[in-house]
């Protein structure tokens, strides 16, 4: 898992209109990055709709907002669709990133262990340093709490 003043590691991945994103092509601009185990499932689709209807918020600190999970670009289209997201969720199928960025861990759930996506994001500075680490997020709220860190750290 990454560290507050770590260099955010470089990703380069589609989105779910097949576009492709860097994490150096928003160098000079704040960037949230939050994983998330799946597309269209509970915790996630409260999480997503939640930065959903915050995401003006967003706008306002000019922060860039990237949703990541496994799941497919065509996954990713269909929920973003579904839910009317206005932020860009991209497609980790390798989970090369997943890895880099420590969120790809033992999980339990019901006495059963197993791989999975940790509910974690990172909050990234201009330079391209992790600003703010949030672990096991609570979907319903990460986005304000994002949005507060934000005001205070501008």
């Amino acid at each position: 898992m990454l560290k507050v003043g770590d260099r955010a590691p470089e990703f380069d991945l589609l989105d779910q209109n097949g576009k492709d994103h860097k994490l150096s092509d928003y160098l000079g601009k704040w960037v949230l990055i939050y994983f998330y185990p799946k597309d269209d499932t509970p915790g996630c689709t409260k999480e997503a709709c939640a930065i959903r209807d915050t995401f003006p918020s967003f706008g306002k600190s000019k922060t860039v907002v990237f949703g990541v999970s496994a799941d497919s670009v065509k996954s990713h289209k269909k929920f973003a669709e579904k839910y009317k997201l206005p932020f860009t969720l991209l497609s980790d199928e390798s989970k090369e990133m997943i890895e880099k960025y420590g969120v790809w861990s033992k999980k339990k759930f019901m006495g059963r262990v197993y791989m999975g996506i940790l509910r974690t994001s990172y909050l990234i500075d201009p330079k391209g340093k992790v600003a703010k680490v949030y672990e096991n997020v609570r979907p319903e709220k990460h986005s304000e709490d994002v949005i507060n860190d934000l005001k205070n750290i501008e």
